[in-house]
């Protein structure tokens, strides 16, 4: 069973240090050999390039753009009437994603990870009924997917979709369970999309998580972690065994990276604790193996 892989998250993680590049080179400083970042759309995409290169590290997702933050959007894949502004963002998102230098192009071992994009659903329009709007934004959303399959298998890239929990994170968010996100995979059928597995968001809409990884980690491309239910360290009081959930994930063969999306509750570097004890326990993998 090969360790577990790790890449940090830059949008949430050092947040004491301003910027991305910044955060980068911390995190490369911090033994991570891969980073994410929500959305790196705001710096230019040579100089992060040229940062991330500089500290060691693998840029291995990022997400589509969110849309118009001022009228609350969060994602576009979903949103009846935004088709052409949703095609517009992936075009952005691959555009960073082969200028970041994400890894592309065929696996060269069963462990080689692929650019991953996170596909990002979208909000239920504010005051509309979820129950009402769902068979529409459904159709609008697959649609999106199939062309966004289409545009991705041209760079062999991936594109990812992720559940966020709407009880507390997003109330709104369309795309809210495993279930949900695996029927429309299934209904889309393209091999280079793929689920994004939050355990946070996870855990706090369905639970049964030992049964929810068994039966949907064949569809994962990629893995977040962050305690329930303050999105802390793994490490940090709440109801996740992230020890248990770092072995089963082994036991069951997972070969991508897990992505530390948390709020770190103090100095980020210090929070590391628990990360340092896995590598100490079970080895650091070195990129590539």
């Amino acid at each position: 069973m090969a360790p577990l892989r790790f890449s940090a998250n830059v949008s949430w993680l050092f947040p004491e240090l301003p910027g991305l590049p910044a955060r980068l080179r911390a995190a490369g400083s911090s033994g991570f050999e891969a980073a994410e970042v929500a959305w790196p759309y705001a710096e230019p995409p040579e100089a992060l390039a040229r940062t991330a290169r500089e500290a060691g590290l693998r840029l291995v997702l990022i997400n589509t753009p969110p849309g118009d933050r001022e009228k609350g959007e969060m994602g576009l894949g979903a949103v009846p009437g935004r088709q052409a502004a949703f095609r517009e963002g992936l075009e952005q998102a691959v555009l960073y994603a082969k200028a970041l230098g994400c890894p592309r192009g065929p696996p060269a071992s069963s462990s080689a990870i692929s650019a991953r994009i996170h596909l990002m659903a979208g909000r239920v329009p504010q005051g509309a009924d979820r129950a009402a709007v769902r068979s529409e934004m459904e159709t609008v959303f697959l649609e999106n997917l199939r062309h966004a399959a289409g545009v991705l298998a041209q760079e062999s890239l991936v594109g990812l979709l992720e559940p966020i929990n709407t009880r507390i994170t997003d109330p709104q968010y369309f795309l809210d369970t495993p279930q949900q996100a695996a029927a429309i995979l299934q209904k889309v059928g393209r091999p280079n999309l793929q689920l994004q597995m939050d355990l946070f968001h996870w855990q706090i809409m369905d639970g049964n998580l030992t049964g929810n990884i068994r039966e949907f980690l064949p569809l994962v491309g990629h893995v977040q972690v962050a305690q329930v239910p303050g999105r802390g360290e793994p490490d940090s009081p709440g109801e996740l065994n992230f020890p248990y959930l770092f072995q089963l994930l082994e036991d069951e063969g997972y070969k991508g990276f897990v992505g530390c999306e948390y709020r770190p509750q103090g100095d980020t570097v210090e929070g590391l604790n628990w990360l340092r004890s896995y590598w100490d326990r079970r080895g650091r993998p070195q990129a590539g193996r």
